[in-house]
């Protein structure tokens, strides 16, 4: 039960010393501060940016300066290692955790993250629907730094020949897969959809455009089993069984897919902001050629899965006060500014995505901005590693034929029951 687990963190947190934003341990070298040197975890920085942000830190900050840890850049693998430190309790060498946003139900239910103020950051100005991915039990465990949400690339220059718009609703990119595709020589449509987190991301997108759900109430309840959901399900399905969904799609993570796109086989593509920003620079075969929409729904504009991460702090930070100041320095709005110009990552603070410079830098933003709002976070869950799993391997199945639709939504909410426990 929920207050038997908070009892438990209070537990780890006997002396209790208020900084106004996050609750500190008992003092230590610091002198009861909360103030010193801190550590920073985050998967791997692909485009090197952490290091001039935390650079401008560190030479205004010199007793409290951040060392950036660089994890692998494989989710899976930077989750295992985070959980394999928070679990050493005190012997854990990270302060501050830059973490996926679908692991801050887990991470806060275990105890490893502290409750934050939401007076201390300026949730106010960031775009709506990211400060969900950043709470639990209605409380702030954490506090969005990147956000993203999927968006349906295209090859313009085909469509224009065409003389057909890009998609908003399911038959029609259905249909132009079909029938436009092939008369260039492309494929017609992918996603991510090797068993991996990218197919529960593209699943969930699929049940959510559909008007369907997943799970509820921070994870306490399964809400799989809909005539949406298996929709959502059957439109996946039925392209790989009609053909417009390549059966090598079935192999693609992100990097697989936008290559694919990139190098002129696909008509459209599922995929996230950074693919965009890939196939449209100079030297790529599609420069110049690439549109982007939101993803299509079955009745208009679909849903897209928020994703992302969140800053919080380890809940045996040696130094909370200045985790808590360090993370507000990387929401500001100069340092959000910079996530976007120097690591082409989508900020969380709203105003800049209608900023004319950015814009025009940056021709996607009113797109994202536009998907980011009516984005929806992935099944909230404690469980949520085991969730997604179950996720995968269920849909896979579909997709390649071993199981219905139908079969599938029951399936999936016998086998959530389960990890819910019910």
């Amino acid at each position: 039960m929920r207050w038997i687990r908070a009892a438990g963190r209070g537990l780890l947190v006997l002396v209790v010393i208020l900084s106004g934003c996050v609750a500190s341990g008992a003092a230590r070298e610091d002198g009861g501060s909360g103030r010193g040197p801190l550590t920073l975890a985050t998967a791997g920085d692909l485009t090197g940016y952490l290091g001039s942000v935390l650079e401008g830190w560190n030479r205004t900050h010199p007793s409290e300066r951040v060392t950036l840890v660089e994890l692998p850049d494989s989710a899976d693998e930077t989750h295992a290692q985070m959980v394999t430190d928070l679990r050493g309790g005190d012997r854990s060498r990270f302060d501050v955790l830059n973490i996926d946003v679908n692991w801050t139900s887990e991470f806060a239910d275990a105890g490893w993250i502290r409750p934050l103020s939401p007076d201390c950051f300026p949730l106010a100005s960031f775009l709506k629907p990211v400060e969900d991915t950043a709470t639990y039990d209605n409380r702030l465990y954490a506090v969005p730094y990147v956000t993203n949400a999927g968006l349906l690339l295209y090859r313009k220059d085909v469509l224009a020949k065409e003389g057909v718009p890009p998609p908003q609703t399911w038959a029609e990119l259905e249909r132009d897969a079909k029938t436009i595709a092939p008369k260039y020589g492309l494929d017609g449509y992918a996603g991510q959809f090797l068993p991996y987190e990218g197919l529960t991301v593209n699943a969930a997108e699929a049940v959510y455009s559909a008007g369907g759900t997943i799970l509820g109430d921070e994870g306490d309840r399964v809400t799989v089993n809909s005539a949406a959901a298996r929709e959502g399900i059957d439109f996946l399905a039925r392209g790989v069984r009609e053909g417009w969904i390549p059966e090598k799609a079935l192999t693609y993570k992100e990097e697989e897919s936008k290559q694919a796109f990139q190098e002129g086989r696909l008509l459209f593509l599922r995929n996230w902001p950074y693919a965009y920003a890939v196939a449209s620079s100079p030297g790529s075969p599609v420069a110049g050629k690439v549109g982007v929409v939101p993803l299509p729904g079955p009745h208009g504009p679909g849903t897209s899965v928020l994703g992302g991460s969140n800053l919080a702090v380890n809940t045996h930070a040696r130094h909370p006060v200045s985790a808590g100041r360090l993370i507000a320095y990387l929401t500001s709005d100069r340092v959000q500014r910079q996530v976007l110009t120097l690591g082409a990552l989508p900020p969380v603070r709203a105003d800049l995505y209608k900023d004319p410079e950015l814009v025009k830098r940056f021709p996607y933003l009113p797109t994202l901005r536009s998907s980011v709002i009516n984005a929806a976070p992935r099944p909230k869950s404690p469980r949520y590693d085991q969730v997604s799993l179950v996720v995968q391997a269920v849909v896979r199945d579909v997709m390649t034929g071993h199981e219905t639709s139908s079969a599938a939504v029951r399936r999936l909410a016998r086998e959530l029951d389960a990890i819910s426990g019910r």
